[in-house]
């Protein structure tokens, strides 16, 4: 498709306007729609990179209470013992060096998670109901065994019957279940 305004070059940005019920579509090359001004671009174009940096650069420099509002340093200060990566190009990156990293900047992370992941620090996964089969029962079945564990070992003997109890009936149920998958 040839440019609408210079007809010399070819059409790589098509805009499309509706204006009170009317449908408008303009197809121009690149150089026409920034003469004509139907879009600008930044001197810096920002990347998904400066997304990820941003998130990971939330905090300003906190005071300490008590120390005469003297800047925390500490953070930066954190150094993985196997890459030398610090916590503070960690930070501008966004980026882990190695797999020891994560240990390395634990302490600090945690904050991080939370405001990428919405407050969630835990990651309990899905499972899709459809193709999922019995996993959901697995997964309850593994929870209740956990939970019956603890209890053995709080020694409140009769919650820990109750959650036995429930473990045999959930695992009657996905053996019926896995019964008629055979089928």
């Amino acid at each position: 498709m040839e440019c609408q305004e210079c007809h010399k070059r070819p059409a790589t940005i098509h805009l499309t306007q509706v204006i009170h019920g009317k449908k408008m579509q303009i197809n121009v090359c690149e150089e026409c729609a920034k003469l004509k001004g139907y879009f600008t671009y930044p001197e810096e174009a920002y990347t998904l990179h400066n997304l990820l940096t941003g998130l990971f650069n939330f905090d300003s420099p906190k005071m300490e209470s008590g120390t005469n509002n003297t800047p925390i340093q500490h953070r930066n200060d954190l150094q993985c013992p196997t890459c030398e990566l610090t916590f503070s190009q960690f930070k501008r990156s966004g980026k882990f060096g190695c797999a020891t990293c994560y240990d390395a900047f634990s302490s600090q992370l945690d904050p991080i998670l939370r405001r990428v992941h919405s407050g969630n620090t835990k990651h309990a996964g899905k499972i899709p109901k459809r193709k999922g089969g019995n996993l959901h029962l697995k997964k309850q079945m593994e929870d209740y065994r956990n939970q019956l564990k603890t209890l053995i070992e709080e020694e409140a003997f009769e919650q820990a019957a109750k959650v036995r109890d429930q473990i045999k009936a959930l695992d009657a149920q996905i053996r019926e279940e896995e019964a008629g998958d055979d089928k």
